[in-house]
């Protein structure tokens, strides 16, 4: 092993020799966080908390405003739509993005959700329960180590995301365009076994939620493991309430076919 031959003191003719192995030590601790300023649990809890909570502020914001102002939850969709990607592209965790991105999309979730309620009373509520079921079962499942986030399975994980954001895309496009009548489009109008297409893909689709908060939930562990810089809490924090924002909006739909 190649060796680096260092003098303490000019003075002193003794040297002393360090191995590669050890230099990398030396400069891996005098890069890597101090105490306190490192990701962990407690701290990434706390900035995903702290985000839930400007969320349900702007959710009471987009309720309240839904049946007087619909083009603000509307021009919040776009917007929170347009953060989302920012965040999820930015190579360094910005809090104030995160947090700004949170009270958009609550007021976009609230709108939202008064429109339903209007229409179906009591779907919100069904919705609701239903999410916080899916994110406790998902969060037991990980935390007990009975299901983890593989490479094979992530990469199956993808390619069905991709497929799924192709046929939202051509359905949107059929129902804007008008060659399907059915405000669901596909998802309303094709039925298999006399199941809407909408509620059977709602079943696919949670499942694919339910696989991304363990994604979210491998990247906090593994990021405390690592001793990630703290700021990489806040990235915890949004991968999290995206993940449940998705969840939330697609057994809200999922439901309201279901019921219609």
């Amino acid at each position: 092993m190649a060796k680096f031959a260092f003098s303490r003191n000019p003075a002193f003719a003794e040297d002393q020799t360090v191995s590669t192995q050890q230099l990398d030590e030396i400069y891996n601790r005098s890069s890597a966080p101090v105490d306190g300023d490192v990701m962990t649990i407690e701290d990434t809890i706390a900035k995903t908390v702290g985000a839930f909570a400007l969320l349900l502020v702007g959710a009471a914001v987009g309720w309240i405003t839904a049946p007087t102002m619909p083009l603000l939850w509307i021009g919040a969709a776009v917007v929170g739509l347009v953060l989302g990607l920012v965040n999820a592209f930015k190579k360094e965790p910005s809090a104030p993005l995160i947090l700004i991105y949170a009270a958009v999309q609550g007021v976009f979730v609230g709108g939202i959700s008064a429109f339903y309620e209007a229409a179906l009373p009591g779907i919100v509520v069904q919705a609701v329960i239903a999410s916080l079921v899916v994110v406790g079962v998902t969060l037991a499942l990980f935390a007990s180590g009975k299901i983890r986030a593989s490479k094979r399975a992530t990469k199956i994980f993808l390619i069905a995301i991709v497929g799924y954001g192709v046929f939202s895309l051509i359905n949107l496009g059929l129902v804007v365009f008008g060659v399907n009548s059915d405000p669901y489009g596909l998802r309303g109008s094709v039925e298999i076994a006399g199941i809407p297409l909408g509620v059977i893909l709602g079943v696919f689709v949670v499942i694919l939620a339910a696989y991304s908060l363990v994604l979210d939930f491998d990247f906090i562990q593994r990021g405390v493991q690592n001793r990630a810089p703290r700021r990489y809490g806040w990235t915890g924090a949004f991968g999290v309430m995206a993940t449940i924002i998705w969840l939330y909006l697609e057994i809200l739909r999922m439901l309201a076919i279901a019921r219609r």
